[in-house]
Parts: structure tokens; C-alpha cells; sequence
């Protein structure tokens, strides 16, 4: 028996989202900027999917830009309004749990000059609302914070989060990489005040390479890809129709059913989250605080998880040591880090990531699964 408990990396592929890429790339196969009627039908594929998308957020059509994924929506976000302000302040800020492909264009912009902030969070993951307050200036131009964190699914309110800003700095651009909330949450940018967000299709069955960005009308971006003017010049290239084609399908498919489902993945996840909490020697992380319906971090003290991750697999039970963005590296989790997660449970972390299509039945299997192997893979250490 197979069992995936890895969705926070990566979804499988819904079978009605694989038949609309293979119908779009063999058959429906022209370029959406053709003038003859395979580009037309091709340019229909995109419109479709925009309206689905938009619909799902309550914005506008043109507001929905696709890219290639949750990287090339964060960077074009932070990178382009950033250039696109600064001539309305230096001052950028976001938070010390923020997935790569917002830390590093950070870190980018920081070498260019600007001035960065980063703002901390409590042992939940939530942001510190009144650092937050004291970082923000006249000068400041851009905010950017992840709605739900990928590793131990600590959910922001985004809404008190914009309206501290706000009243702080009404003109600071806000962007929300939603990656791991987007059809797990009901998300309504335009609403909650928010001027950018990003979504990226393989967490939620779709095709991988596809994103999209929202784009609050109006908002400045410069793009950092340029060519034939594709997008409205906002993200130029010849448009991955097979893929939005695609996403379009998996956003309309992961908001229908949508209360159940939710409900389904959090009963599950509470579930897990009780059992491995009460194992002598296991720290739940974000037990207690606001979580993902989605997503379980759990130190195992005295068991690299690297170790505990091979053991599981052995068993047929497919989990992650922590962002599959960052597993190459070395460096401890720095949202562990800025949790307070002690030194020595750093690397001792493994993530249960659910989708819609995992049972009760497997929760318990990996349940039982990690109360048989934890002792003896902790006995192990002192040989």
C-alpha cells in the first residue's frame, strides 16, 4: 500500500486536468496569438481559465496574469513593484518564515540597495503584529508575507495584517504568496485590500510550470521578463496554454465540494496532529495556533529526518523532511528557527502534507506506522 503524504510538495495530477493539457497540446494546439481560428481557439483556453480563477478570488478577469509557478509569480511580484515604487521610498519588508522564492528575491533587492526588513513571529508562526507596526514607514513601499506557511501550515489573517499596514502607510504595496492557501482557504484579495498575490497550480492537481499572479488594477509592476508583449508586456512569452488550460480546470474543480473537503483534510490532520502530540519524546509544531487543514510538522526528538523519512518510505509512506524547495540544502529550516524550535529537533523534523483524497484509514496506518518505528530508530542513535 501506497500512501502520499506529500501534497505540500506536490499534487497528483487530477485525471480531468490531465485529459484538458493532452486534448490542448495535441488537438487545441495553436498559439494564442495567431489570427486564424487555431490561435482563436487557443486564446479561448486562456480567457476560460482567467474568468474560472477570478471568479474563485471575486476580482476582475484582466487582474489574473500567468506565469510559470509560485517562484516566477513571488519574484515578479516582489522584484517588479519594487522597481516599479522606488521612487517612492527604498524601504521593503517581509517576514523570517518565508518560503525562497520570497527570501531570496529579498536578499536581491538588498544587494541592489534597498532597505530590508524582516519581521518576526511568535512560537505559532503568526506574525508579530507589533514589530510589524514599528518597522513600518513613510518610506515604505512594499509588504510581503505568505498567507500559509509551507512547513508547518501557520495561517496569517490577512486581513489584520493589511489593515495594520494600512494604517500605517495607505500607499505600501501588499503582495501574499498564497501558494499553500489557495484552495485550501476562500481567498478575496481585492476585498481584504491586498494588491498582489500568487498562486502556483501543481499543490492543487494541477500541472506543474503553471501560475498564476494577481494583479489589483492599477498596481505598478515592471516585469522582469521581457519580449513580445504577451500579457499586456506584464509577463511576455508565448502563453503555456496546455498549462492554464490545465489550471484553470484544477481551480474549478478544487472549489467545488469545497466545505467537505476542507472539513475531510482537518479531521484528518487533527487527528494526526492528537496522536503524534501525545508520543513521549514528539513535538507537534503549530499545534495549537491557526493551521492549515492540510498540513502536520512534527519534531521526533533523538531521529535525524532524513532517517525517519526512508523508514516511512520503506513502509510504503511518502512524507517530506521540510520545503521540497530547500531540501538540497544544508542550513536548518529557518521557519523552525524563527518558531523557537529547539537547536537540537531542527533536523528531527518531518512535514505530513493531506490532500482532498486521503483517508482516515491512512492517517491511522502512518499513525501506527510512526509509534512502531519512533522507538526503535531513537534505540538506534545510542549504538
Amino acid at each position: 500500500m501506497d500512501i502520499y503524504m506529500d501534497n505540500s510538495a506536490t499534487t497528483k495530477v487530477a485525471d480531468e486536468v490531465k485529459e484538458i493539457v493532452l486534448k490542448v497540446m495535441t488537438e487545441d494546439f495553436g498559439n494564442p496569438s495567431s489570427k486564424h481560428i487555431k490561435g482563436v481557439e487557443a486564446e479561448k483556453y486562456i480567457k476560460d481559465a482567467k474568468q474560472i480563477i477570478a471568479s474563485s478570488l471575486k476580482v476582475k478577469d484582466k487582474e489574473i496574469f500567468f506565469t510559470s509557478g509560485g517562484t516566477e509569480s513571488n519574484n515578479l511580484a516582489i522584484i517588479g513593484a519594487a522597481n516599479a515604487y522606488k521612487r517612492s521610498g527604498n524601504h521593503i519588508i517581509t517576514s523570517k518564515i518565508e518560503h525562497p522564492s520570497v527570501i531570496n528575491p529579498f536578499v536581491y533587492l538588498e544587494e541592489q540597495g534597498f532597505d530590508v526588513s524582516y519581521v518576526g513571529v511568535d512560537s505559532q508562526g503568526h506574525i508579530d503584529e507589533e514589530e510589524l507596526k514599528s518597522l513600518l514607514r513613510p518610506d515604505t513601499i512594499l509588504v510581503s508575507f505568505m498567507m500559509t506557511n509551507n512547513e508547518v501550515g501557520a495561517t496569517q489573517d490577512v486581513k489584520r495584517l493589511v489593515d495594520i499596514i494600512r494604517e500605517n502607510n495607505k500607499a505600501t504595496i501588499i503582495h501574499v504568496d498564497a501558494v499553500q492557501a489557495y484552495a485550501k482557504y476562500k481567498i478575496f484579495p481585492s476585498k481584504w485590500g491586498v494588491d498582489l498575490l500568487s498562486v502556483s497550480g501543481h499543490k492543487l492537481h494541477g500541472p506543474k510550470g503553471i501560475g498564476f499572479l494577481y494583479i489589483k488594477e492599477k498596481t505598478k509592476i515592471k516585469p522582469i521578463i521581457l519580449g513580445g508583449n504577451q500579457q499586456d508586456g506584464i509577463r511576455s512569452g508565448t502563453e503555456n496554454v496546455p498549462g492554464i488550460a490545465g489550471l484553470g480546470l484544477a481551480a474549478k474543480l478544487a472549489y467545488e465540494g469545497f466545505d467537505e473537503k476542507i472539513a475531510h483534510m482537518r479531521e484528518i490532520r487533527d487527528f494526526m496532529s492528537k496522536e503524534f502530540a501525545g508520543i513521549e519524546g514528539v513535538s507537534v509544531n503549530n499545534e495549537t495556533g491557526d493551521n492549515a487543514p492540510h498540513i502536520v510538522s512534527a519534531s521526533f526528538e533523538g531521529v535525524k529526518s532524513e532517517v525517519f523519512l526512508h523508514s516511512l518510505e520503506d513502509k510504503g509512506i511518502y512524507v517530506s523532511s521540510g520545503s521540497a524547495c530547500s531540501t538540497h540544502k544544508r542550513a536548518p529550516s529557518g521557519t523552525l528557527v524563527a518558531l523557537g524550535v529547539k537547536k537540537e529537533l531542527l533536523d528531527c523534523t518531518l512535514r505530513f502534507s493531506l490532500c482532498d483524497e486521503n483517508t482516515m484509514d491512512e492517517a491511522k496506518y502512518v499513525v501506527e506506522a510512526v509509534k512502531e518505528l519512533y522507538p526503535k530508530l531513537k534505540l538506534f542513535r545510542h549504538y
